[in-house]
């Protein structure tokens, strides 16, 4: 059964629960640890919760740095969605890069490896520069539930060794290629202290190159702590951007990093995040 489920959703899901439990047992399916961003915050431990509001008070006060992923944003409050972006960075990320500064929004990169970061470690650096959130869509985008688990520990873990090596930090999100995970590749999300981020909006973009069709598929399914997920790879989805943010804005949501969307709980190595 899932860790972090709320108090006030446990009575409710009881009965599916046991009965989802008794498909896997005879099944013989593994289960692992899944959450929404909504449970997650309300189960954060009190030194956590404590601890935020310190810190939003201080950046409030004029008393902490302001214009990163930082920011006093409180999704506890605030109609938050979480921005993403997979599979970068590539050629259009720059460009990307200069509308989120623009805009002032901060998102979640979850960067592949061969022959992008390894290829374009300044891009890197400036996601990190910027206050976006460096996270992790393994070195060469196997699907992890189809590979030995040796195999799926060096995708996740050689990764993490480039971005460390970049910008001397090291990935706390993880997000499986094609969404595909299960209690193994959890075991070793685990190990590395990677949480697993799952996703509610996709444009499915590596369909199609229409911008306007992107923002309309994107608009469509947005709700209130959904997690965006886009691609900066693809030739319509940044040019995309501008529209979706300003629509998203109007809309008003406040658009943040997972981490932000998660908070005051710290994401949890090995746990399923997804809205």
């Amino acid at each position: 059964m899932p860790k972090s489920i709320s108090a006030a959703r446990r009575t409710f899901l009881a009965g599916l629960l046991t009965a989802t439990s008794l498909v896997l047992a005879l099944s013989g399916c593994a289960t692992y640890d899944v959450t929404a961003p909504a449970d997650a915050r309300a189960d954060a431990p009190a030194a956590d919760v404590k601890a935020k509001d310190a810190a939003d008070a201080a950046a409030e006060d004029g008393n902490a740095p302001r214009g990163t992923a930082g920011d006093p944003v409180d999704c506890r409050k605030a109609k938050c969605v979480a921005l993403t972006f997979d599979a970068g960075p590539s050629e259009n990320t720059n460009r990307l890069l200069d509308i989120l500064k623009k805009e002032k929004v901060h998102a979640t990169f979850f960067m592949l490896g061969e022959n992008h970061v390894e290829k374009r470690p300044a891009e890197v650096k400036r996601i990190d520069a910027e206050g976006h959130e460096l996270a992790n869509h393994t070195w060469s985008h196997q699907i992890l539930t189809d590979i030995p688990a040796p195999s799926a520990k060096r995708e996740m873990s050689r990764l993490q060794d480039a971005v460390r090596k970049i910008t001397g930090k090291t990935p706390k999100l993880m997000r499986p290629p094609q969404g595909r995970t299960d209690e193994t590749v959890s075991t070793i999300s685990k190990d590395l202290g990677l949480a697993q981020v799952l996703w509610s909006v996709t444009a499915k973009d590596y369909q199609t190159n229409d911008s306007a069709l992107i923002t309309k598929r994107v608009l469509e399914q947005t709700e209130r702590d959904g997690i965006i997920l886009l691609h900066d790879i693809y030739r319509g989805t940044v040019p995309a951007v501008p529209g979706i943010l300003k629509e998203l804005k109007k809309r008003g949501y406040t658009i943040v990093t997972v981490s932000q969307l998660l908070s005051p709980a710290k994401p949890q190595p090995g746990m399923v995040y997804r809205p």
